[in-house]
């Protein structure tokens, strides 16, 4: 917040009743847990991934697109904002059986724009909902692909995703996964230009992935070594015993612990003949380090004046509410097909209530209703958290 503005995540944060303050420094949850990504089998993954991908890709546009080396990178929402442009398509696609946690696809306006020109055969083709549509087919496709990559290797099934959402958006306000997570960016190149393909796949999602490919997980690293996180708990075993050694490392240690003895009994005993008492030391040389007790001011609880205070921040912030109707899935060519009188049949029920959405996320469920000659919705229930998470995917 050092520029004064107020990142989507501290809004999520505050409206979820999480003060600021219990934000870390990248805008995200403080205590999130450690996941354990092995980069270098999901690169291996992506690069067996990026021939089918041009494949379909081709396919579905009549184009001759080429792709280059994929590269694999685990990152945050700051790092991964810092290489979109400002504006973005963003398509959600989250995992909802066999693997959890976020999954959405990334793509440049203009990208999207040639996928969808190409496709439907015009040339700069508005971004409109029809070509929303397009686009979440489109990945799809590689979606389908990664499945089952994954269902090959045995050790995952049933993986299911949630159906596409492509939207157009700024991307301060798309939903990035929380904490780490694992990128795949597609370099794919046509006629002289070139473009980027970005898959980014939630921390949990990712380990699972790796796992289920042979990747090392926790304490092994690619080069045999411990990464930082692990060296914390070296010399601990459950219930706070000492780790074993091997005989070796016991002589060793034994060996050790009788020098220190002797040279302790050998101060003691020249402490002792120069008539010092034990520890004057000090006085002639030896540093003796001052070891004190570390006093800790007593915390005041004012957490909840805190939190109304960072509510204040933002109460002049517009949010985009939306009611929506309902949702259906169509193949391309029913789509490209509609025209004047063709009836849509939707995923609700004749009198269901709809749903009412807070910059894309449920909040509440309404009926409509007619003011003078304008549409309303009136409320008639307040979604729970655990609903509203339940909504989401």
């Amino acid at each position: 917040m050092s520029d004064g503005a107020i990142s989507q995540d501290e809004i999520d944060a505050l409206l979820s009743g999480v003060s600021v303050d219990g934000l870390n420094s990248s805008g995200q949850v403080g205590g999130a847990p450690t996941v354990h990504i092995d980069t270098t089998v999901l690169q291996n993954f992506a690069d067996e991934l990026k021939t089918p991908l041009v494949e379909n890709l081709n396919k579905m546009t009549g184009a001759s697109f080429t792709v280059d080396t994929p590269v694999v990178e685990t990152l945050d929402r700051d790092r991964l904002l810092a290489k979109l442009p400002e504006v973005v398509v963003d398509v959600l696609a989250d995992f909802s059986k066999g693997l959890s946690g976020d999954h959405l696809y990334i793509l440049a306006p203009e990208f999207a724009q040639k996928i969808v020109s190409l496709m439907n055969k015009e040339d700069n083709a508005d971004l409109d909902d029809m070509a929303l549509s397009v686009i979440s087919e489109a990945v799809s496709t590689h979606t389908n692909d990664e499945i089952q990559a994954l269902e090959k290797t045995g050790k995952l099934s049933g993986i299911e995703c949630n159906v596409p959402t492509a939207r157009n958006d700024p991307k301060a306000i798309i939903r990035i996964p929380q904490n780490m997570f694992a990128l795949f960016s597609y370099p794919l190149m046509l006629d002289g230009q070139g473009y980027t393909l970005w898959e980014a796949v939630g921390g949990e999602a990712a380990e699972q992935i790796s796992k289920a490919l042979g990747g090392k997980t926790g304490a092994e690293r690619q080069d045999g070594t411990q990464s930082a996180a692990d060296m914390s708990a070296v010399g601990k075993m459950p219930g706070g015993g000492m780790p074993q050694m091997n005989g070796m490392q016991q002589q060793g240690m034994s060996q050790m612990g009788a020098m220190q003895n002797m040279g302790m009994a050998q101060m003691g005993g020249m402490q002792q003949m120069m008539g010092m008492q034990p520890g004057m030391g000090q006085n002639m040389g030896v540093n003796v380090p001052n070891v004190q007790a570390l006093q800790y001011p007593i915390l005041q609880g004012n957490t909840a004046g805190n939190e109304q205070g960072n509510i204040g921040l933002i109460m002049d912030v517009y949010m985009e509410m939306t009611v929506e109707l309902g949702r259906t899935k169509k193949q391309i060519k029913d789509i490209l097909g509609m025209g004047e009188g063709t009836i849509i049949e939707l995923d609700k029920l004749a009198g269901e209530p709809v749903d009412i959405l807070v910059n894309h996320k449920p909040i509440a469920k309404g009926e409509v209703v007619v003011i003078d000659e304008n549409f309303g919705v009136r409320v008639t229930e307040i979604l729970s958290s655990l609903e509203r998470v339940t909504e989401l995917h």
